[in-house]
């Protein structure tokens, strides 16, 4: 089939590279105007930008799609003009209007990394993690009005593992989506998948602010671990020492301490720093000050001097 490609951040050219090395023809990438980045902040291309360009693939980075506007109208002739038969979409981060839903024959296909409509939203990868959930996995569906309310086209599951990270399960499902969104396009080629509407409970995932990266060590130790997988990398675990914000790596979970520990409260020995929570304690294993990089937790209680009233708010 002719594609569009839309999408932009780096799990989106998974996809696009799958596309490319299939049978289907990517004639165009629809992503985000480049982006202030680095030290510098100076303006870079998506990660899917980048690919197309080395691939010479036209890039078209409108700032909206809204028609009446310069760039929707600008939109809306290149999309004609390129006739594609399904515009399959990976985060793209652009509300699709109306009116463009029906420019290719096949719709827009969203590849949305959850089991729909479970976890529909901007994060459904932290909020399975942050939830607890066993399983999650990506979905075909295509694009209506509603929030990842569309038909869906294809699924595949993957079971979520006790040490996932936002990051590790996304990239896991960012692969096997983007198989699946292949396969996708073909049985839509071949006139072989029937869309079937979503069923069975319903469940959001919005995006995540700083705020909801704040631990509460109040809460059981498995909430407290499964928070801070869901936020590592971006956009990171955090807590308040004094009046210091310390970012936080991946914890591990202790079946006890050697003496108890209130919720917050921090206890150093040479290799192991505990923290206690809701219920049993957990060991760090990562600490970021402020202005630092990552280090290894014991060695950021040795260089601070951890006393006996230290404790985590």
């Amino acid at each position: 089939m002719r594609l569009v490609f839309a999408g932009t951040p780096a799990p989106a050219v998974t996809a696009l590279q799958r596309l490319l090395d299939s049978d289907h023809e990517v004639v165009a990438v629809l992503t985000r105007p480049d982006a202030r980045r680095g030290r510098g902040r100076s303006l870079h291309p998506s990660p899917v930008a980048e690919l197309a360009a080395e691939r010479g693939i036209e890039v078209l980075k409108p700032v909206t799609l809204r028609a009446g506007t310069p760039d929707g109208a600008m939109i809306r002739q290149r999309l004609n003009e390129l006739a594609p038969d399904c515009i399959p979409v990976v985060a793209y981060g652009q509300l699709i209007t109306a009116d463009l839903l029906d420019v290719a024959p096949h719709g827009w296909v969203n590849l949305h990394f959850s089991l729909l409509p479970a976890w529909r939203g901007a994060a459904p990868v932290q909020a399975a993690i942050r939830a607890g959930d066993t399983i999650t996995g990506a979905t075909a569906f295509r694009i209506d009005e509603g929030l990842d309310t569309g038909p869906i086209l294809n699924s595949i599951s993957d079971p979520i593992r006790d040490t996932d990270t936002a990051d590790t399960l996304l990239q896991r499902l960012a692969d096997l989506g983007s198989d699946m969104l292949v396969q996708t396009m073909d049985g839509l080629e071949a006139g072989t998948i029937t869309a079937t509407e979503q069923q069975g409970p319903e469940s959001r995932a919005p995006k995540i602010t700083t705020e909801d990266a704040r631990i509460d060590w109040s809460a059981p130790a498995e909430v407290v671990d499964r928070g801070i997988r869901a936020h590592t990398p971006a956009p990171g675990a955090w807590t308040m020492l004094a009046d210091a914000r310390i970012k936080l790596a991946p914890v591990e979970l202790l079946a006890q301490a050697p003496v108890p520990l209130a919720p917050g409260a921090l206890l150093a020995d040479k290799h192991t720093v505990a923290v206690g929570t809701g219920t049993t304690p957990v060991a760090l294993t990562g600490i970021q000050p402020p202005g630092r990089k990552m280090m290894p937790a014991a060695d950021w209680a040795r260089g601070i001097h951890l006393n006996e009233e230290a404790s985590f708010e």
